[in-house]
């Protein structure tokens, strides 16, 4: 008889284990994403309103939890190493996948080989900020006083090999001005640096330094769209205000561990296009600088490949590399 009972709690056992690994039955509990990035970030702002719809539709909560440091790289290296069961994702921005690889060539884990692309969400709109008594009120003339004290200017990023840093480097050899760099060991550090006056300059999303624009401890300058965005109509892109043809855009995406089930990342790629369809989620992200657009897994991984091998001619060129 005891041994019957045994045989029926491995069974039961068995059961519960074959239910929540079953593509079919997927997800059976909640599901944790994991942002490499400090709270506030473009980056954290969208995963939090785009799984909370998520969660809403397949019926199970999402987890999110922040992991910055490193570039990203400690909370991305999670992701790589979690088991491939579809309960642990990585929210990451184009950063993690195409520039630190490009940076750090002695990363633990590959961004092709150990992450299975889930979908794109939302492109990210950035800006030019300034402390808010600087005298510069648009691109052309922070390019004009760079160009008048050539290394006099500095800016801040979120460290080398960050978005932050690629951005003024590009904006900086395109207009052939020499600023130096400040590497702060987060974007929220950045923005409270450029907000002191401790640095003059930063390139930052709208949505990490949207309460500091709206309180008026940053003033942005410019934009990096082609067009004006919705949320600031007034403020000049840069392209118009002092650098012709110029644009810079950023990106986040929903990725896997390697070796996650198709099946799973299928229907993980369904429910996030189904929640960017929804009208109050696009609003959110809309008014928070963050453009939805989703894509299929497919495209995802042909845009982080085409990514990593324009930056890394960008790095090369610029002599960028890590901390």
């Amino acid at each position: 008889m005891k041994l019957a009972y045994v045989y029926l709690f491995l069974a039961f056992i068995g059961g519960a284990q074959a239910a929540e690994t079953n593509p079919a039955s997927y997800p059976t509990r909640p599901i944790r994403i994991i942002i490499p990035l400090a709270p506030g970030s473009g980056a954290d702002n969208a995963v939090r309103i785009i799984t909370q719809k998520m969660g809403q539709n397949m019926g199970q909560g999402f987890i999110v939890e922040n992991l910055p440091g490193a570039a990203g790289l400690i909370g991305a290296d999670k992701v790589a190493k979690a088991k491939p069961d579809g309960y642990t994702l990585g929210g990451f921005n184009d950063s993690i996948l195409t520039m630190v690889p490009n940076v750090n060539r002695k990363l633990p884990w590959n961004p092709v080989k150990d992450f299975a692309p889930i979908s794109l969400a939302v492109m990210v709109e950035w800006g030019l900020v300034v402390p808010p008594k600087s005298p510069y009120a648009n691109a052309g003339e922070l390019i004009a006083a760079a160009r008048q004290n050539p290394g006099q200017l500095n800016y801040g990023s979120a460290g080398n090999g960050s978005p932050q840093q690629i951005a003024m480097e590009i904006f900086a050899s395109e207009a052939g001005i020499k600023m130096t760099h400040i590497p702060y060991k987060g974007i929220n550090q950045t923005g409270i640096g450029v907000a002191s006056g401790e640095v003059q300059a930063a390139f930052i999303t709208l949505a990490s330094s949207k309460t500091l624009v709206k309180s008026n401890r940053l003033k942005l300058i410019g934009v990096t769209s082609p067009k004006r965005t919705l949320q600031y109509p007034n403020v000049p892109t840069i392209a118009e205000s002092g650098l012709p043809g110029f644009e810079f855009s950023a990106w986040f995406a929903l990725v896997a561990p390697a070796g996650t089930p198709q099946p799973i990342i299928q229907k993980l790629n369904a429910e996030l296009i189904k929640a960017l369809k929804d009208p109050a989620v696009r609003q959110q992200l809309l008014a928070n600088g963050l453009n939805p657009v989703g894509s299929s897994p497919e495209e995802l991984a042909k845009k982080i490949q085409a990514q990593l091998d324009s930056y890394a001619a960008v790095v090369k060129k610029m002599g960028i590399g890590a901390d």
